[in-house]
């Protein structure tokens, strides 16, 4: 154990972090092993799990546990929670980072299957993933679950309707589940990270300069807060930019 991690806020807690192969999901992953977490990492690329899995130990952070899983496959993520209470006996922390971007176009424009694969990713997924695992989130001493959304949802834009009907529904959806655990132990909260220089970021803006955009690991800190188990929050919106 390092002393950096035996200081750490997360000293000794299991977190989940879904998208955690690259962006803001992987910098989330280093940042809680850092500050001496487990942590257990999801994401559709192995190759990029296993990168972030040795930061981590170049680091000095315990080694991660990484399931490659596509969020899509609900029948895996109903089993998830079986698999980490049988491994585990509890989860400490749940990260609903993973989303997809889709194709922005006018709504009359849209394919039915991109609609729905954003929908089943950025919304449904979190869904079965609060099913799944809202046991083990109620055996931890202080369970906690983080969503993130995005300002994409905040109002009606243009050519944004699937990605933005999915933010909207996520919110919907972590405020239902935060009203739910409201006499418990879990506290369940959202992050909105701004404006952050990313993949997705890349794709809806391919004109911008990345270099202008803050990188993953400067809003960080909003997951730390909302993870540690001396967290009091409670269906509130936490702004990371």
């Amino acid at each position: 154990m390092t002393a950096q991690s035996a200081q750490g806020r997360l000293e000794g807690r299991l977190a989940l972090v879904t998208g955690a192969s690259r962006g803001i999901g992987a910098a989330v992953a280093r940042r809680f092993a850092s500050e001496g977490a487990q942590v257990v990492l999801t994401a559709r690329t192995v190759g990029g799990l296993e990168e972030v899995d040795d930061q981590i130990r170049q680091a000095g952070g315990r080694p991660a546990t990484l399931i490659p899983l596509d969020l899509r496959d609900f029948d895996k993520i109903d089993a998830l929670g079986a698999s980490l209470y049988e491994r585990f006996g509890k989860l400490d922390v749940l990260v609903g980072n993973a989303a997809i971007l889709g194709t922005l176009s006018p709504l009359g424009h849209g394919d039915p299957e991109t609609w729905q694969a954003v929908i089943d990713v950025n919304l449904t997924a979190n869904f079965r993933l609060i099913r799944s695992l809202d046991p083990l989130l109620r055996r931890s001493d202080a369970g906690r679950a983080i969503f993130v959304i995005s300002g994409a949802a905040a109002r009606p834009v243009p050519y944004w309707g699937a990605y933005a009907a999915s933010k909207a529904g996520l919110e919907m959806l972590a405020g239902i589940y935060a009203a739910e655990t409201a006499k418990t132990k879990v506290r369940v909260n959202l992050i909105d990270p701004g404006v952050v220089r990313t993949i997705m970021r890349a794709q809806a803006f391919p004109g911008e300069d990345p270099e202008s955009l803050k990188p993953p690991e400067a809003i960080t800190e909003a997951f730390v807060e909302l993870a540690s188990a001396a967290c009091t929050r409670q269906g509130e919106t936490l702004a990371a930019g």
